[in-house]
């Protein structure tokens, strides 16, 4: 069955000003995004991978171009965009309940019913001991868990996450990577990740498309499709024998160190 669009970006560009004068950031960007699909984003440092996903959500506006999600220009902060940042941003003098409620409370959308959404889902991605915790009580990656809760509790369209996973430890990188796309794919949720990490790239998305030095362009769009048996998991998904064709086609393609 065909994916249905649910978003598109069109000759999309920015250009920074400054006393030197004037820096093209990103140029002519193009894609189309379906649902439920994860769309991983990779390049060379400085390329304007986070500029892209702040132009896709609306906290910064293009020099030319346009971003559409579900036939909406995107001239501002919508709220069925969600946001994960590299930090987790949770606030030490709320509980791990109270912090992933706190979007809902300034939507006008907490009540009965949406925070006992709130403590399901955090009962069934393993916080459940944890709804009356602080923040400093849980482990990195277990504060992951409860941002993208956050995040996912207000039902987004498009989920942008921006390096969500670079602040962890290779090994408790690999496990929450692994839970998140898990997670991500359970509920359906379309998602555009930015990393580094090329391996966590193809494990985790349906497409990679790779960005040029700046000011960045779309060099490629490499579409993933990695066969393993039984549950297809981030991680099963690196045993695949067509992993390292990706692997060493993505890294060839940026020719340098991401």
């Amino acid at each position: 069955m065909e994916q249905e669009k649910i978003g598109e970006i069109r000759d999309l560009s920015i250009n920074y000003h400054s006393i030197e004068g004037e820096t093209a950031a990103l140029k002519n960007i193009n894609f189309d995004i379906y649902e439920d699909e994860i769309i991983g984003i990779v390049g060379p440092s400085g390329c304007g991978k986070s500029t892209l996903l702040s132009l896709i959500s609306g906290l910064i506006l293009p020099t030319t171009g346009h971003v559409l999600i579900n036939n909406r220009l995107v001239d501002k902060p919508l709220k069925n965009i969600g946001y994960m940042f590299q930090k987790d941003h949770l606030f030490q003098w709320r509980n791990i309940l109270r912090n992933v409620t706190i979007g809902l409370e300034i939507q006008g959308k907490l009540n009965e019913k949406t925070e006992l959404q709130a403590i399901e889902m955090l009962k069934s991605y393993g916080l459940g001991d944890f709804l009356h915790s602080s923040p400093s009580q849980l482990s990195g990656g277990m504060r992951q868990r409860v941002a993208l809760i956050r995040t996912l509790i207000l039902d987004p369209d498009l989920l942008l996450l921006d390096e969500p996973f670079s602040a962890l430890d290779y090994q408790t990188r690999l496990t929450i990577a692994d839970e998140i796309g898990i997670i991500l794919k359970k509920e359906q949720k379309t998602a555009i990740m930015v990393t580094h990490d090329i391996a966590e790239a193809i494990s985790m998305c349906d497409r990679v498309i790779i960005l040029t030095n700046r000011p960045g362009t779309v060099k490629e769009i490499v579409n993933i499709d990695l066969k393993c048996e039984g549950e297809k998991t981030p991680l099963k998904t690196r045993e695949a024998k067509e992993f390292r064709h990706y692997f060493n086609k993505i890294w060839k393609e940026l020719d340098v160190h991401v």
